[in-house]
């Protein structure tokens, strides 16, 4: 799809990735994330969602160290350059990257891996507008943890195929799965909540 057909199915808003760039973060712990040109902040993580995020970055960084994969690096929260045409920019609650560090935002191209932990206060819109962001962009593994006040935590991981994602796994509370990713890893939901 075009960045004109996108533009008549629904209209860009007026901020580029690189005006997104140059904005502060909030300092809240909020996000402020790009999405079809319109700036969108997202609610700062509670406590579980981050304990979850610490547990598989955990998990990732011990998988490529045990694997001698010294060439990838897992990173938390960090800006995304999705597409400059679709003017999105996210920043995934974490990544796992191929190239240079040292930098503040990352082509997608350098992304092997990114990972999503939906809250309550994520937007179906903004999780439609990133998963399609991240297949648009060829991102090779992406992982989406569901954390539901007061339910049960499910963990879903996508393999890039010819036409996008497809579900590899998905795995209800308690569950241990092998996930999709650059590197044998297995992942149990009890830990995540």
């Amino acid at each position: 799809m075009s960045s004109a057909e996108v533009s008549m199915i629904h209209p860009l808003g007026p901020t580029s990735v690189e005006d997104w760039l140059v904005e502060e973060q909030p300092s809240d712990g909020s996000r402020l994330e790009l999405i079809l040109g319109y700036l969108h902040v997202t609610p700062a993580p509670s406590g579980p969602h981050q304990h979850a995020s610490l547990e598989l970055a955990c998990l990732l960084r011990d998988a490529l160290k045990a694997a001698g994969r010294s060439d990838l690096r897992v990173l938390p929260a960090v800006a995304v350059r999705i597409n400059t045409a679709f003017r999105t920019g996210v920043i995934p609650d974490i990544v796992v990257v191929d190239t240079d560090i040292n930098q503040t935002s990352f082509a997608p191209e350098n992304v092997v891996l990114a990972v999503e932990i939906w809250s309550p206060g994520n937007t179906r819109e903004e999780r439609d507008t990133k998963i399609a962001g991240y297949a648009s962009a060829r991102v090779p593994y992406l992982w989406v943890v569901e954390m539901p006040t007061g339910k049960p935590v499910t963990f879903s991981g996508y393999a890039m195929g010819e036409h996008g994602y497809r579900q590899e796994v998905r795995a209800a509370a308690g569950e241990t799965v092998k996930a999709p990713a650059p590197v044998p890893i297995l992942v149990n939901t009890a830990e995540l909540r």
